[in-house]
This record gives C-alpha cells, sequence and structure tokens, in this order.
C-alpha cells in the first residue's frame, strides 16, 4: 500500500482569486487524491513581466475570505516574502525538503505545459514533482515530454479569468457567482480593481 503523503501546489497571481481557482483546486484533490493542497501566490509571475499585481495584501486578504472553512487548502506566503520574480523550482524544492518523501503535484494552465522544458533548471523541476494540467474549456489535453510527467484535469473547467472579472469591476459590472460572495464583498469594500 503506497503511504505517501501526496501534496498538491497551486501556484498563480490569484489576482483576484476566483471560483475557476476553487473549483480546479477540488477537482485536483479529488482525481490525484491529494490530502493536502497549498494555494502559493506569487510575488511576480514570470510569465507577465510587464505586469504588477495587485499589492499581496489585497490578494492574500481575498484568498484567505475564500478559503475559510476549507480544512485541506492552506495558504503558502514563501513567494511573496521571498519577492522578485517568483519560479517555480524554489518552491518545489522548499517543499521537497519539507516534506521529504511526499508526492509533490504542481498545478499548471494546460497553456504552459508546452514551455515547461523551458522553465528555471528543468530537469531538477520534472524530478521533484508531477504535474497537473488545468484546461481551459474546449482546450485540448497536454501532452507532457518527458522527463515530464503529469496528467490534465478532468473535472470543472470554467470558462472565468481573474482579468476578465478585474474588467467587470472596472466596468461597473456585477461579480458575483464568479467569486465567493465574501471576496465579492471585500473587492467592493476595498475599491480593489477600480
Amino acid at each position: 500500500m503506497n503511504t505517501k503523503q501526496k501534496i498538491g501546489l497551486y501556484g498563480g497571481s490569484f489576482d483576484p482569486v476566483h471560483l475557476g481557482h476553487l473549483l480546479v483546486a477540488q477537482a485536483a484533490c479529488e482525481e490525484a487524491g491529494l490530502e493536502r493542497l497549498f494555494f502559493i501566490p506569487a510575488a511576480q509571475s514570470p510569465f507577465k513581466p510587464g505586469t504588477v499585481p495587485t499589492p499581496a495584501s489585497e490578494r492574500l486578504r481575498l484568498l484567505r475570505l475564500a478559503l475559510a472553512g476549507k480544512n485541506h487548502y492552506e495558504i503558502d506566503e514563501q513567494e511573496i516574502k521571498r519577492g522578485g520574480i517568483s519560479y517555480s523550482i524554489d518552491t518545489v524544492r522548499d517543499y521537497a525538503k519539507r516534506f521529504p518523501g511526499a508526492e509533490l503535484f504542481y498545478l499548471i494552465g494546460a497553456d504552459h505545459v508546452p514551455s515547461l522544458p523551458k522553465w528555471r533548471e528543468a530537469e531538477e523541476l520534472a524530478r521533484l514533482a508531477e504535474f497537473i494540467a488545468i484546461p481551459r474549456p474546449g482546450q485540448m489535453e497536454a501532452a507532457f515530454v518527458p522527463p515530464f510527467r503529469g496528467r490534465t484535469l478532468k473535472g470543472f473547467p470554467l470558462g472565468v479569468s481573474a482579468s476578465e472579472i478585474r474588467a467587470r469591476v472596472k466596468a461597473g459590472l456585477v461579480i458575483d457567482h464568479l467569486v465567493a460572495p465574501a471576496v465579492a464583498e471585500a473587492i467592493h469594500n476595498y475599491h480593489l480593481y477600480l
């Protein structure tokens, strides 16, 4: 019997966290049998170098509201605390040290799978973690090239993005049913994304 702990690492800007993120987390836990899943907000995404994210304190506030009461989800602030560009290898190495013997699963957008061999220290990244690709609605299953191992999530593809939510807020449109009620209330109360 395999008794290795299965841990999911879910990085991203979470700017803001939305129901698509939560559905992906649920599907990953169910399909990969994850016991714990860490939401790891990036300080600065290497994929969006020209974009300045909303301040980390605000993104963390929204994450805490969205994940309140969900015991198998945790927030890890290490990339924010490290600052600068957030590279996956630094985070995965940290988890390999903190949880020796655990199986690590790294969640990524399916659109990033073809570029994995170009990621920083790709060989070590491939050795330390298995990948879970998150498809967008209508997107083909991701093909992982060796040495990368991975699977594509089957459940809950939701055609919603954080950039659409920010645009809706700026335009004065409703975001109910796209984000958790507490997140919508905080975005309104703190005048975020205007």
